[in-house]
């Protein structure tokens, strides 16, 4: 067994940081952040227990984790793979996302202009806050508060939201997971990328920002529990 640092200071043993980890499984502690922070520097199966908020994503809710830890050592579980989302920006791949990246004006109060292409076909022409292109995982996560649909982790697609659109029939487009997505920021002046809320890049304007299906993938040790009863017990039925 191996810990990362904040774990390691806390039980006063040697750690390893998360990136260096050369293991089969993660175990996280905290919520989805945490668990979108691992597999932005592991590639191994994660399984979250869940001690944040709503822990979508985290498989052990922090009342059950003597059993869900037997379970995982009794290898009663199995692997969940979901694809992940490639941003590229100044010729350059940025970290793969999870859930989502988030095109956004780098001042409170100030919306952009924005063109997105689909395939090299202008798809929308909006001004706003922001635009997310979300993968199906992360349908359930900031994309579904701003009205986008929920999104069955198996469906190959990806969403695209608008973020407080000055535009009254602007509304969110589900397009195939195999296209390529392009953002273009028609003014000059600046915004964010942020990924999966946890990586920002400043970018200017008059820039445009393409986004791919990745290569790489993200793997879930799952329990058995299937996607439309976690969206009732998180979502639905969630006070």
């Amino acid at each position: 067994m191996v810990v990362d640092p904040v774990a390691g200071e806390m039980l006063g043993i040697q750690s390893v940081p998360v990136s260096d980890m050369d293991v089969d499984i993660i175990v996280t502690i905290g919520g989805d952040g945490t668990i979108l922070r691992t597999a932005m520097s592991n590639s191994a199966a994660i399984v979250g227990i869940n001690a944040g908020g709503v822990g979508f994503l985290a498989e052990i809710d922090i009342d059950d984790i003597e059993e869900g830890l037997a379970r995982l050592i009794r290898g009663e579980f199995s692997i969940d793979e979901r694809f992940k989302l490639d941003t590229f920006y100044n010729g350059k791949k940025l970290e793969p996302a999870v859930n989502e990246t988030v095109v956004h004006t780098d001042t409170v109060g100030k919306i952009r202009q924005f063109k997105v292409y689909v395939d090299g076909r202008l798809a929308t022409e909006l001004r706003a806050d922001g635009i997310i292109i979300s993968t199906p995982t992360g349908s359930t996560c900031y994309a579904m508060s701003l009205g986008a649909p929920i999104i069955d982790p198996n469906v190959n697609a990806f969403v695209i939201v608008p973020m407080a659109a000055y535009k009254f029939a602007c509304r969110p487009i589900v397009v195939p997971a195999d296209a390529d997505i392009t953002v273009e920021c028609v003014l000059d002046r600046g915004c964010l990328l942020v990924i999966d809320g946890q990586a920002e890049h400043q970018v200017p304007g008059q820039v445009k920002i393409d986004f791919q299906r990745s290569k790489e993938k993200v793997r879930f040790v799952m329990f058995g529990k299937d996607f439309y009863s976690r969206v009732r017990e998180k979502l639905v039925n969630a006070i």
